[in-house]
Order: C-alpha cells, then structure tokens, then sequence
C-alpha cells in the first residue's frame, strides 16, 4: 500500500506541474489585449481564468490537513472581475497559488492519505480532494488552450501531437526508447519531439 500511495502522489504531482506548463505554454503565445479579451459578453477571458484558477489554488491548498478547503477569506466572485489586475500581477497570483498546491502535496506521508479533510462542509478523502482539483483545473487550462489557440489562429504553436503527425510521433516514441532516451513525462515527449521537428525544418 506505501507503493502505491507514493506513486499515486508522484503522479498527481507531475500531472499538476504539466497541467501549469501548459497553461503557461499557452499563454505566452497570447498579447496583452488578447490575455484580457472576451469572445462573448458570457465567456470569461484567459484573464479572467488564471485569476480563478489562482483564488482556487490559495484557498483549497493553504493549510490543506487543517482547514477546510473553502477558505473564509476567499472572495469567489471578485475572481471573475478585473478591477485593476494586470497582465504580470495575474500571473504572480498564479505562480504563487501554484507554489501553495505544492508546498502542501509534496510533503503528504502515507498516513496523511487516510485523513479526510472539507470542502465547503463536505468530508472528502485526500485522494478524492487532489483529484477534485486536478480535473477541475484541466477543464480550466483546457478553456486557456482553447482561447489562446482561437487567437493565434494559423500562428498558433501546437503544444501537442501536430496534426496530421500521428504516426511520425509514434515512430519518434520508438526510436527514442531504443536510444534509451525516453522521458516518463508524456508532457515532455511531446516537447522533445517538437524541437526535433523545428530543428530540423529550420
């Protein structure tokens, strides 16, 4: 059961930091004006996502064993308004919200994981808290790809399996393990095949 706990915990964290990485991929691709627009009066901007993406990373992960998730101090809806943020105080928001998630994950012992802790009242288990989270910030960072990508149009730089190139990736994959270069991260193999593929086009 230790095993078992210490790789579940390893892997929550390495989806975490790759789901940010591709948040932050994303968004670098994106101007100024385009990181605060809104394609609708009702769709939230990328802005707009990374602030309650960020409020939900310092309430649910402060004091993680100790206090319910649901924190006294959070402002929910003022998330979803821009009054006076930037571009760079957003994403100190983030970096800081994100910095919180893992310094409360990281140091979780096995004992910690048969501990139930609250969300708004609600008991959940640890396992059941991290994986709340993670899909609810996937289905964020999925609206950021989105946005950024909408933006970009034909400049857009694909953070995945470019189309068409299936089977090129596959090969890629194959050869790569044969070389014993093979990275765990699935994130990364994406990333190592992509720069091979730009450096040898340019």
């Amino acid at each position: 059961m230790t095993g078992l706990i210490n790789n579940y915990r390893a892997d929550a964290l390495k989806s975490f930091r790759n789901y940010k990485r591709l948040a932050e991929r994303a968004i670098e691709q994106v101007s100024d004006e385009e990181f605060f627009a809104q394609i609708d009066t009702e769709a939230n901007s990328i802005a707009v996502i990374v602030k309650h993406i960020a409020g939900n990373l310092h309430s649910r992960w402060r004091d993680f064993l100790m206090s319910d998730g649901e924190k006294a101090d959070r402002d929910r809806d003022s998330e979803f308004e821009l009054i006076g943020d930037s571009r760079e105080s957003l994403m100190r928001f983030w970096e800081t919200g994100w910095q919180t998630l893992f310094e409360n994950v990281e140091p979780l012992e096995v004992g910690d994981f048969s501990r139930t802790i609250t969300i708004r009242g609600e008991p959940h288990t640890v396992v059941e808290a991290i994986n709340r989270q993670l899909t609810h910030y996937a289905y964020h960072i999925g609206q950021i790809v989105l946005l950024a990508k909408h933006f970009r149009s034909s400049g857009w730089k694909t953070l995945s399996v470019p189309r068409n190139k299936s089977a090129a990736f596959n090969q890629f994959l194959a050869d790569t393990q044969a070389a014993g270069g093979l990275s765990d991260d699935r994130f990364a193999s994406v990333e190592m095949y992509l720069e091979e593929k730009l450096s040898t086009e340019n």
